[in-house]
């Protein structure tokens, strides 16, 4: 992986990159989801997306809240993904809310769920339904294991891919009637993104 600046980057003795700056990140590549994206607005398309998810051994999961521009504000979440390696569904909670199909799903232990900061996500979930989440493997609590310092998404991305993924509709409105290309393909790649990198630690065992 090239460099930008190697006074702010942190190399270990057997040259992996263990930390990297936001400066570094800009010159990189972008990367993105390429797979199949999948809108679900209703209960029944739930229902059919859960059973198609439940064959599945490990997916990435991510959520999404409209942001709130006050102090010490959150709204509930609007948008649930969960994606394999080659499609990603996006639960428009805002729309058909936790089912029940939703909930087993997350109390499933056969389905290892992938995410980040996962602690909370849950806080908002259960505040939505009730639910005992399990088999929840949370990047954040593993990744210091892999000699790596950085624990946001991005960061941890560009140092075991080389990459850097867009984080420019984070802020966008995840409650609007219809949701734009952009925002579709950016909570895609979060999903996809934090399987990808348990599959790569995983790789390192």
């Amino acid at each position: 992986m090239k460099i930008a600046n190697a006074e702010s980057a942190t190399i270990t003795n057997n040259n992996e990159l263990t930390h990297i700056s936001k400066e570094e990140i800009a010159n990189l590549e972008k990367d993105s989801f390429g797979g199949k994206i999948v809108i679900i607005i209703s209960k029944e398309e739930a229902k059919k997306a859960i059973s198609y998810l439940s064959t599945q051994k490990i997916v990435g999961i991510d959520t999404e809240s409209k942001p709130m521009f006050k102090k010490g504000g959150k709204n509930k979440i609007a948008l649930l993904q969960i994606s394999t390696s080659d499609i990603c569904f996006l639960f428009r909670l805002n729309i058909i809310g936790i089912t029940d199909e939703i909930k087993s799903f997350f109390e499933n232990e056969n389905i290892s769920k992938v995410g980040l900061s996962l602690k909370d996500d849950f806080l908002m979930l259960h505040k939505a339904a009730a639910f005992e989440p399990k088999n929840f493997i949370d990047i954040q609590t593993i990744i210091e294991d892999y000699g790596i310092g950085d624990k946001s998404l991005q960061k941890i991305y560009a140092i075991l891919f080389g990459k850097k993924i867009s984080k420019s509709q984070r802020l966008s409105n995840w409650e609007a009637d219809s949701l734009s290309d952009a925002q579709k393909r950016y909570a895609a790649t979060d999903a996809w993104a934090v399987l990808r990198i348990f599959e790569k630690l995983s790789d390192k065992e």
